[in-house]
């Protein structure tokens, strides 16, 4: 009967612990599959990528039965279901779909972010049992995901990357930890640290190219009213974790510098807006994680304000050095979180609940959140009022930068070349001609022949005369009113061409961004 006990009850043990792998075999198993759906297989790097990430998990399991063959010890599962996680996932899904039906390629990256979700989530399990922890099932990877991809995802050829990055950002927040409030946490939001890591290193090597990074930046406009739908998703995580003060302080911070340097040097200091959509999206669903951000009024407060200079401040750096603007929003976030302690600490010393929440605790039923969200939508209300979320801005108009460029406003050149060449790239005539002229002139650009026969040449091919005639005579640089097809693709504010748009509607939209021509056209034919 001894020997029976002793045979057996190991074999039993080890049988559970072979049992508590089957999730993360299955959660193998369907990373591997889904490599075969059409979206995945089409791309033979892609669908390597999926069998990669899927030999690697198998590995790390195998290796851990090897182990645990000889040790054998019960991994386990404990419930860990926040609301923090499933309702800030259901508001990033929320982005996706509003942001995905107006570009498509949102929705194609579903079946990649489905193989990221499963790969976070075994992941983090085979991380966490390998640390002799109980993993917390739970929601948690899904918007560490979501977030992630809302700012960040590389080109198929390169998505292995992709899960590279998942892995630092959950070792990051695995290994990088420290004592707060008597409590070992982590440091660094984990979708921020990657984003942050990786934004350095493709900064670094000059790849940016190999992600959709730029796109997905520039894209977010294409969703008609995002600043709105985006304010309004925003204000469902403010109520429910109490982070008004992270977002409203950092947007009122971003508003008020781009209102003061548009005064003092008479252009906008963003390209086209006063907070740009991709930054209006990340302080409400990059920097408002509640475990990494202080906890009193007067902390979040100063977190929101010091996130709105670091987007200022980086701007404007990045610029400088040659290097895309886009990570101003992601570079600030993990220095952030690395000031919280000493936020927590400066606040303890001057009592900031004094401070910052001057009303009588018991109005509102004490929440003092509502209250914040109250003055938050006021502000934006008020800036929606003005024209400075959704509505035109001045820095949609290319005849607004050509007359700054003339007054010799700050940047206003360097501006009206980045304009013209983002339309030439969409195909726009009149703004490859005028880049052609720019560069065999030499005036606001250095003179480059080359380049200004490239211009022309394109301008030519699209049909417009002034740019072949430019292209058979070396010395000229003729210019020319825009084609009506060039309005369609110049006029967009961000948005979707206006290739369906009516001649009138389209010249008096043109008139409206200040082009002398369409003003004339469009009072004729109103006669």
């Amino acid at each position: 009967m001894n020997t029976t006990e002793i045979d057996t009850r190991p074999a039993l043990r080890l049988s559970q612990v072979v049992g508590s792998f089957k999730l993360p075999m299955a959660l193998t198993l369907a990373i591997f599959l889904l490599s075969f759906a059409p979206r995945i297989a089409a791309n033979s790097t892609l669908m390597y990528s999926f069998w990669g990430a899927s030999a690697v998990l198998l590995l790390w399991q195998g290796f851990m039965l090897i182990h645990l063959a000889r040790r054998p010890a019960l991994k386990d599962f404990s419930r860990a279901i926040y609301a923090q996680h499933y309702v800030q996932a259901m508001v990033q899904f929320s982005v996706y779909l509003y942001w995905g039906y107006h570009w498509r390629p949102v929705y194609d990256h579903f079946w990649l972010l489905a193989g990221q979700v499963m790969f976070a989530y075994t992941f983090g399990m085979l991380l966490a049992w390998s640390r002799r922890r109980s993993y917390m099932l739970g929601f948690g990877p899904i918007p560490i995901i979501f977030s992630t991809n809302l700012f960040l995802w590389f080109h198929d050829d390169w998505f292995y990357m992709q899960f590279v990055m998942i892995a630092v950002g959950f070792l990051g927040k695995e290994f990088v930890r420290w004592k707060r409030d008597g409590r070992s946490v982590h440091i660094f939001n984990p979708s921020a640290f990657s984003l942050g890591f990786f934004s350095l290193i493709l900064i670094a090597t000059g790849t940016t190219d190999l992600t959709w990074a730029p796109e997905i930046s520039s894209t977010l406009t294409l969703a008609p009213g995002i600043y709105t739908y985006l304010f309004a998703v925003g204000l469902i995580v403010m109520y429910f974790f109490s982070i008004t003060l992270v977002s409203g302080a950092a947007a009122i911070t971003l508003f008020g510098f781009s209102a003061l340097y548009a005064a003092l040097a008479g252009v906008p200091y963003f390209l086209d807006s006063e907070i740009p959509a991709a930054v209006f999206l990340g302080l409400h669903l990059l920097i408002t994680d509640p475990s990494t951000s202080p906890r009193t009024p007067l902390g979040k407060t100063l977190f929101g304000v010091l996130y709105g200079i670091g987007v200022f401040a980086l701007y404007t750096i990045l610029g400088w050095l040659g290097e895309p603007t886009l990570y101003d929003k992601l570079l600030c976030v993990p220095l952030l979180n690395l000031s919280v302690i000493g936020i927590d600490r400066l606040v303890r010393r001057i009592k900031s609940d004094a401070v910052l929440n001057l009303w009588n605790p018991a109005w509102l039923g004490g929440r003092a959140n509502v209250a914040h969200m109250v003055v938050w939508i006021s502000v934006f209300g008020f800036m929606s009022l003005l024209g400075r979320t959704d509505a035109q801005h001045p820095g949609d108009s290319v005849p607004f930068w050509q007359q700054s460029c003339s007054a010799q406003l700050p940047n206003a050149c360097a501006r009206l070349v980045s304009v013209e060449s983002t339309y030439c790239g969409d195909n726009a005539a009149w703004a490859c001609n005028e880049l052609g002229a720019h560069y065999r002139e030499g005036l606001i650009v250095e003179r480059d022949a080359d380049l200004a026969y490239s211009y022309f040449a394109r301008a030519c091919e699209l049909k417009f005369q002034a740019g072949c005639a430019n292209l058979l005579q070396e010395q000229t640089a003729l210019r020319a009113e825009p084609l009506e097809l060039d309005l369609r693709l110049m006029l967009r504010q961000g948005g979707k061409n206006l290739i369906d748009t009516p001649a009138p509607e389209l010249y008096a939209r043109a008139c409206s961004h200040d082009w002398a021509f369409a003003c004339e056209r469009s009072a004729a034919a109103g006669e």
